[in-house]
């Protein structure tokens, strides 16, 4: 554990650990909270971990864990798998690295995490609320699963703190989310300084420091848009539609006509 990497052992790990493991080409991070007995709970959207119901899914289903063994009679099969699951550390990490999320890190070493998903400035709650928080959702589910609103990631980050973020009826958002809208919006912003100087240098740095100011910014830990909800008040609010997380709809890929 450190400023360079949050890598660990599997006899480091306590139940209530947030944990990720980054797929192939680093693309993206799977989250889940271990509970213990080898068990981790974690979010997926029908069984697939990540899916944003674009051509987009394309890119990030291929950069998966290969389905092609034999899958663990312990664990819900990927094709019948929903919501919150639970899965032995085997299938969790699908032949990744396992890494620890950080909590209550400060600004510098918050900073330094040059990739969103890995570290937050807020404060974790005890590991026995964590797993019961997790198993509770594991029963009751987590609402529907949003790539940019309600993903893996919210869900260990939720557990661990019992935060939401809150706009209006919805919730979200990650700081992985964050980190890939965050990259092109700052390119975006730093635009301008081409009428101050063309040196790209000058450009590089204005784009990097206002990556950095944005992630900071959302940072659960920071917001001022969030409330401690109870995991019982959650699923009771998801039930009755007091939250709402709308799925996107299934991609549909319009395929060349052969006439």
């Amino acid at each position: 554990m450190g400023l360079l990497s949050n890598r660990i052992d599997r006899s480091g790990l306590k139940p209530g650990d947030h944990i990720y493991s980054w797929r192939t080409a680093y693309i993206y991070a799977h989250h889940g909270i271990f509970v213990g007995d080898d068990r981790v709970v974690h979010f997926t959207r029908r069984g697939q971990e990540v899916g944003t119901g674009t051509v987009l899914d394309l890119i990030l289903v291929s950069s998966g864990p290969s389905r092609n063994h034999t899958h663990c009679p312990t664990c819900v099969p990927p094709n019948e798998g929903h919501g919150v699951v639970s899965s032995c550390l085997n299938c969790f990490l699908a032949g990744g690295v396992l890494y620890r999320f950080e909590y209550s890190v400060n600004a510098a070493h918050f900073l330094a995490k040059a990739r969103g998903g890995t570290c937050t400035l807020a404060v974790a709650d005890p590991n026995e609320i964590v797993v019961h928080r997790a198993k509770h959702l594991l029963q009751n589910g987590f609402g529907c699963y949003d790539v940019f609103k309600n993903n893996c990631e919210d869900f260990a980050i939720y557990c661990k703190t019992g935060l939401l973020v809150l706009e209006g009826r919805t919730m979200g958002q990650s700081g992985q989310a964050v980190s890939i809208i965050g990259g092109p919006i700052a390119a975006v912003l730093s635009t301008p300084m081409r009428l101050v100087t063309t040196n790209v240098y000058g450009m590089a740095a204005t784009a990097i420091g206002v990556y950095c100011a944005s992630r900071y910014a959302t940072d659960i830990g920071m917001r001022a848009d969030v409330a401690k909800v109870e995991a019982e008040d959650l699923t009771r609010r998801l039930s009755s539609g007091l939250f709402q997380v709308l799925e996107p709809p299934l991609a549909v890929i319009a395929l060349p006509s052969t006439s």
